[in-house]
């Protein structure tokens, strides 16, 4: 059962993420609150396994409240998919950086969100349509002014870890990478669980943005 958590400020919707959810048979809302210091406090007492969070909300707003929950420095994370009305870069970034593992607007499909919730909840991460370009073009644009660092990946990893960190940065799953390498989904998923802290990251997603961030995918791909 994935155990997840809402906070939204408007009761609209965060009745309606809560319904939406509640229907599926492997997802049980165990809160839904209306701000963000509720969520923290909720989401550390709790620990879900996903907690989705509104970018606007009184006080301690979504980023913030990631940050609190998922940024770098949070000994025991909990993965946080952001749901928001604003298709705005500031809020986009600001999420990722904090430690977001999925970005996803509201006027997404129902399936769609429930499809982002399980893939946040199984480690994978998710961004909505069309945002991934604009993330990538803008890592690769920020890596015009800051020396290539491609060689700290082949420090850090195997051959293996590796070749599949570049399948992955090329948005494969992990079922689709099993079958490129003609190995096990297990194999595939021990090896991420492996590569994933040595780059001092906590999902699929981050460690593609790692990938396009230090100079390992060709910007031309």
């Amino acid at each position: 059962m994935i155990r997840v958590l809402v906070a939204d400020d408007q009761p609209l919707v965060r009745a309606g993420l809560t319904t939406l959810l509640d229907v599926e048979p492997d997802i049980e809302v165990v809160a839904a609150v209306a701000d963000g210091e509720q969520a923290v406090e909720a989401a550390r007492r709790l620990r879900p396994d996903v907690a989705c969070l509104d970018i606007r909300m009184p006080g301690t707003d979504g980023i913030a409240a990631t940050r609190l929950l998922a940024g770098p420095d949070v000994a025991e994370p909990v993965p946080v998919l952001i749901l928001t009305t604003f298709d705005v870069d500031e809020y986009l970034f600001g999420a990722l950086e904090a430690g977001a593992s999925g970005f996803l607007l509201k006027d997404a499909e129902p399936d769609a969100v429930v499809a982002a919730v399980r893939s946040v909840a199984a480690g994978n991460g998710t961004l909505a349509d069309g945002l991934t370009k604009r993330v990538l073009g803008e890592l690769v644009s920020r890596r015009r002014t800051q020396p290539v660092t491609a060689a700290r990946a082949h420090d850090l990893l195997t051959p293996r870890e590796l070749e599949i960190l570049l399948l992955l940065a090329q948005g494969m799953s992990n079922d689709e990478i099993a079958r490129e390498l003609v190995v096990e989904v297990s194999t595939v998923k021990s090896h991420l669980a492996r590569m994933m802290p040595k780059l001092g990251v906590r999902s699929r997603l981050h460690a593609a943005v790692w990938a396009y961030q230090n100079g390992v995918v060709d910007t031309g791909r």
